[in-house]
């Protein structure tokens, strides 16, 4: 019986050089997984592989060495360990993130409650090429958020309070961007040079920032045959409402425009940026107004 490759590389199990091999991808969101979790891919890995995992570049675990005969046997064992296979091919893949401000001190976002609701929105979507996109919590960028086809990364839209200021210069000296001066107890910002870091917020021992979370988005990264750093047109986002509302944006422009095996940064290339702008910020716009 012919074997349908083409679906099992879409259900995660990707063909190895060895004959009737596959490595299998999990979808691990976010880069999380449980205890159970682990402890069953363990287990399938020693009894249906060759006692080990590999990790991917994309906070992804693959089991090498399933044999074709062991695929529906596989699936069945780690689904009851809540485990799920992933995808491969034209399609969304996993949503890659780092812990985010629940875990980690510079975090301004909880990236793995944005990791959920985009895999929850998005995961396996048919599209003319593979869609990937990474959820970083702050600027230091673990993630690399530019490097995906939508990155996210958190930030803190920050404004001084004078009233609350003691004047002791410790924003200043906080601010890696250089955007904050401080002379005769005032302090100063310079937006044009503010990279929404919220270190100065933070590192204030009187709380004399006010610091709503905000969202910078990028367009059109790739990190392959051919590297290029996504772009960030729109202002910060402030809203999940309006965050979704530009990712949907984004991503049905891409399954609309794009061609056959065509990354979104080409697409964007190809039908103009000046056009995707405009949807961007239509869809922007439209989630700070709503009708």
């Amino acid at each position: 019986m012919a074997v349908d490759y083409a679906t099992l590389k879409k259900g995660g199990f990707m063909r190895q050089k060895q004959k009737d091999h596959f490595s299998l991808r999990l979808q691990v969101v976010g880069g999380t997984l449980t205890a159970e979790n682990l402890a069953k891919i363990a287990e399938v890995a020693e009894k249906y592989g060759e006692g080990y995992v590999h990790l991917t570049s994309r906070q992804g675990v693959e089991i090498p060495f399933i044999k074709l005969k062991d695929i529906d046997s596989v699936k069945a064992e780690l689904a009851d360990g809540g485990c799920r296979p992933g995808v491969c091919g034209p399609r969304v893949r996993t949503v890659t993130a780092c812990q985010g401000n629940t875990v980690c001190p510079s975090g301004n976002i909880d990236c793995q409650d944005i990791a959920k609701k985009l895999d929850q929105r998005y995961f396996g979507r048919e599209l003319p090429h593979k869609f990937k996109f990474g959820v970083t919590g702050c600027q230091n960028n673990c993630l690399k958020a530019e490097e995906n086809d939508v990155g996210i990364k958190g930030a803190l839209n920050v404004k001084w309070r004078q009233e609350d200021c003691i004047g002791c210069g410790v924003c200043e000296q906080a601010c890696r961007s250089h955007a904050i001066t401080m002379e005769d107890g005032k302090v100063t910002v310079d937006y044009e040079k503010c990279n929404y870091c919220g270190r100065c917020a933070k590192s204030c021992p009187t709380d004399a920032w006010d610091a709503e979370t905000a969202y910078i988005l990028s367009f059109g990264g790739t990190f392959g045959n051919s590297i290029c750093k996504g772009e960030s047109p729109l202002p910060l986002i402030t809203t999940e409402e309006q965050l979704f509302a530009v990712t949907d944006a984004a991503i049905q422009f891409f399954g609309d425009n794009a061609n056959a095996g065509e990354r979104f940064k080409f697409t964007i290339d190809r039908v103009g940026k000046e056009k995707f702008c405009e949807v961007l910020k239509a869809a922007y716009d439209g989630a700070a107004n709503p009708a």
